[in-house]
């Protein structure tokens, strides 16, 4: 039996601690969630899912519904969102971060949680009954992302919310982080006050199967040729796109149909975000002398343990 090489990469980095943080000041209320280390305010570690810090790439966003069936339109603060919009990107621009751009099944999520605080009378990154924040980001939009943040506030107006979270390290780090490219913004009014919840993410473009093992591929011979040794034979192998979908069913590594490929061949399996990017157990698989050919697997799913979704890869060489 050939070697079997499990490997999960959690989203290239570890799962964020759903813990929150209530930060009071005065009549004023802010919670965040950041995906950035921000002193001694920081709501959560990291939610980062990617390995180093990249600039934000352009990506196809696909929109959802703009309101939730069981709030009435009238209670959004539509322009309210825009203004909170604008205020922000004013910022980040200042800031020399890239500007936001709205998608509206964030926008949905973040309306929907404005909502659920103003109910409940308090602010929270989770409700009671309530799914932590990627959940309630990926029940609303098709975006992939690879990283996500949330601030909640209770405020007067857009000008005087937007300058209140700029004077809170985790909102501010959450408003200016350059890895942002998109946002949902949802406010709801409270007799003279508003409910604020804006929802940060990194979108990255979607692959199609296909373009997955095309990254994959060329990311094995651009390894071959800096190690100065031939390039490898890519082959299609029976079974490897069936065997990359059977993990992502599972949600789990090393899956039957795994195993039976592993009979024949040396392979490794992982989860990615980054199809351009080899892991490096990869890396020193497709670099050892004697290999000659190689065959990937892939599929993209959406599970329990990666609510928006990533790229499952089964590689096998000989």
């Amino acid at each position: 039996m050939k070697a079997i090489l499990p490997e999960m990469f959690v989203r290239g980095a570890e799962m964020m601690p759903r813990a929150s943080r209530l930060v009071l000041a005065g009549l004023l209320s802010l919670c965040a969630v950041t995906g950035q280390p921000a002193g001694s305010l920081m709501a959560s570690p990291a939610s980062r899912r990617g390995a180093a810090a990249q600039s934000p790439e352009p990506a196809t966003l696909k929109n959802a519904a703009a309101k939730p069936a069981d709030i009435a339109f009238n209670e959004f603060e539509f322009q309210t969102e825009t203004q909170l919009l604008t205020l922000a990107n004013r910022s980040r621009l200042q800031a020399g971060a890239p500007p936001l751009a709205i998608d509206e099944g964030l926008s949905q999520a973040a309306r929907v949680h404005a909502q659920a605080m103003r109910e409940a009378r308090r602010l929270s990154h989770q409700l009671d009954g309530e799914p932590a924040l990627p959940q309630r980001l990926a029940s609303t939009t098709q975006l992939q992302l690879e990283q996500e943040g949330e601030n909640v506030a209770l405020d007067y107006d857009a000008e005087r919310g937007h300058h209140h979270l700029m004077l809170s390290s985790p909102h501010r780090a959450n408003l200016l982080n350059p890895a942002y490219n998109v946002v949902g913004l949802g406010v709801v009014r409270s007799g003279d006050r508003l409910y604020i919840v804006e929802d940060f993410g990194r979108a990255l473009p979607s692959y199609s199967p296909a373009e997955v093992k095309q990254n994959v591929a060329a990311a094995i011979n651009r390894t071959r040729r800096q190690l100065r040794e031939p390039e490898l034979r890519q082959r299609d192998w029976l079974g490897a796109d069936d065997a990359a979908c059977s993990m992502a069913q599972a949600d789990k590594l090393g899956t039957s149909p795994v195993l039976e490929m592993a009979v024949s061949y040396n392979v490794l399996t992982y989860t990615s975000l980054h199809p351009e990017t080899l892991p490096r157990s990869a890396a020193r698989v497709v670099a050892i002398r004697g290999v000659r050919n190689f065959s990937v697997g892939a599929c993209y799913r959406r599970t329990d343990t990666y609510p928006t979704g990533t790229y499952w890869v089964v590689l096998s060489v000989e």
